[in-house]
């Protein structure tokens, strides 16, 4: 700006004048207080001390079987490496262990630490699965160095949570949990815990992301953030500025340990839930439909009527499972469960297992294009219990093959024989894929020889005529693909769309 005006031919007077306007425009800029840049550290400062009384070290000690010494390598009779190797092992072992050597060896202990916070001045603490897995014994420390003995009141693999109890003369120092669907990205967030079994630390960060899922199970729903969480650091808080937990630290993803900046906490509003139920029964009770879901492309919800793309579509039906009874069916697309919208598959299985058992639900699904009303009782979810086979009845005669070549497919009524080769299932029924066109649709969507069609369109087929009659049918009305219903060779349903066009 000064270059530019000393070029210009004016008069001082207005030079002076154009500075000071400048200069008035800089000062009238509306500049961050000191308090403004030193709230969010003074903050951090105010719930680490509130805070740091009620976060624990986790202490716990397990029996490992103890590793058998390096055995002597087997050599060959009268190999001139024999006395060399013996006496080398020997010298090793030691003359007693010598002795010894076929006596069962004794089993070592193995300590590990983590972290963990007080949620009830009685004694209740909160932790990660991982953390006390498989612990012969499980101890807390405080921050002031006492330490007591845990009892294990409940744990959920699931959500990796444990709640533990512990006795103590006094009432202890606890804290609270918070509205984690209250946190914005951005956020500032404080975790406490003891990383690398230094004892209580405090890193700080801001919330990164919500709604994660990093495949670590059917229930994924993390905060991510940036705050330093490190090894020993599983199980401790995660805190908002107000001092209260909006999530339990359980996982990092590093190449080497240690913190890049990428750490995820199972939030608030999960754990209380998972935390209640432990605290009463002392195991999980959570709802159960007894369906088997599949996650809604763009095609899908094209031949299935659905739009916007959205739900959760229904793949399989559990013949013991409550959603038998209700009416809901395969080829169903659920996009609302008692009140609450399912956006895309996984919310699906969040919301049933957050609803208690026994409670009768409205389900509203959308088949073939229009929405319909369905009320299902919930039953509960068994531990172990993933699946459960539907039992059938024996197949029909098969038919003469007849080879017929549609959407991409060589296609054959499926045989005796057919069964035997590609290893289906007799209760498997429907018309066998026996070849797959190179380039296909049908080769873009992973169908292989194998797989075995059970419905076109939403109607069952029985051979490969059927297949090929449903195709034309589609094609005159239109249709831009073919929504079929494929089992693999051990009935494992799916739905695939094939493109008409």
């Amino acid at each position: 700006t000064t270059s530019m005006i000393g070029n210009l031919e004016i008069s001082s007077r207005l030079r002076r004048a154009l500075f000071a306007s400048c200069a008035a425009a800089v000062i009238a800029l509306p500049l961050p207080t000191t308090a403004a840049f030193a709230r969010g550290p003074d903050r951090i400062a105010d719930v680490a001390e509130g805070a740091i009384e009620a976060v624990v070290n986790i202490s716990t000690t397990q029996k490992v079987e103890a590793r058998p010494n390096t055995p002597m390598p087997q050599l060959p009779p009268g190999s001139p490496f024999e006395e060399f190797f013996d006496e080398f092992f020997k010298n090793r072992r030691g003359p007693q262990q010598d002795e010894n050597q076929n006596r069962e060896r004794t089993p070592r202990r193995q300590n590990s630490l983590g972290s963990g916070f007080v949620i009830d001045p009685s004694g209740l603490v909160v932790t990660n699965n991982h953390v006390i897995s498989e612990a012969d014994e499980i101890n807390v420390i405080f921050t002031d160095g006492s330490r007591l003995r845990a009892e294990l009141i409940g744990k959920d693999q699931k959500t990796d949570l444990a709640l533990l109890k512990v006795k103590s003369d006094k009432p202890l120092k606890a804290v609270k949990f918070g509205d984690s669907d209250k946190l914005r990205l951005g956020e500032w967030v404080v975790a406490i815990g003891n990383p690398f079994s230094l004892g209580g630390s405090v890193t700080a960060g801001i919330v990164s992301a919500r709604n994660r899922d990093i495949n670590s199970g059917p229930y994924d729903n993390y905060i991510q953030t940036d705050a330093a969480i490190n090894r020993g650091n599983s199980g401790g808080p995660l805190f908002n500025l107000d001092g209260e937990v909006i999530g339990v630290n359980t996982a990092i993803i590093s190449p080497s340990g240690g913190s890049i900046g990428i750490g995820f906490a199972v939030p608030a509003k999960t754990a209380m839930a998972v935390i209640e139920q432990l605290r009463q029964f002392g195991e999980t009770r959570r709802g159960w439909l007894g369906v088997r879901i599949q996650q809604m492309t763009d095609d899908l919800a094209e031949s299935l009527g659905v739009k916007p793309s959205r739900g959760a579509l229904i793949a399989g039906v559990d013949d013991k499972g409550p959603a038998k009874p209700a009416g809901i069916e395969p080829g169903d697309v659920i996009v609302k469960f008692d009140g609450r919208d399912i956006k895309e598959m996984r919310d699906l299985p969040r919301i049933v297992a957050d609803t208690p058992v026994g409670k009768d639900v409205e389900v509203i699904v959308i088949r073939k294009g229009k929405e319909e009303t369905k009320t299902v009782r919930l039953g509960r979810l068994e531990d172990g219990e993933k699946t459960i086979q539907a039992s059938a009845k024996p197949s029909a005669p098969e038919e003469k093959s007849v080879v017929k070549k549609t959407l991409g497919l060589d296609l054959a009524d499926l045989t005796s024989e057919l069964r035997t080769r590609y290893k289906v299932k007799e209760a498997v029924k429907g018309v066998v894929i026996t070849g797959v066109e190179q380039g296909s649709s049908a080769a873009e969507k992973r169908l292989v020889p194998g797989d075995v069609i059970v419905e076109v369109a939403q109607e069952q087929v029985q051979n490969a005529s059927d297949v090929q009659r449903r195709v034309e049918q589609l094609q005159k009305e239109g249709r831009k693909s073919a929504l079929l219903l494929v089992a693999g060779a051990d009935g494992e349903l799916r739905f695939v769309a094939l493109s008409l066009q």
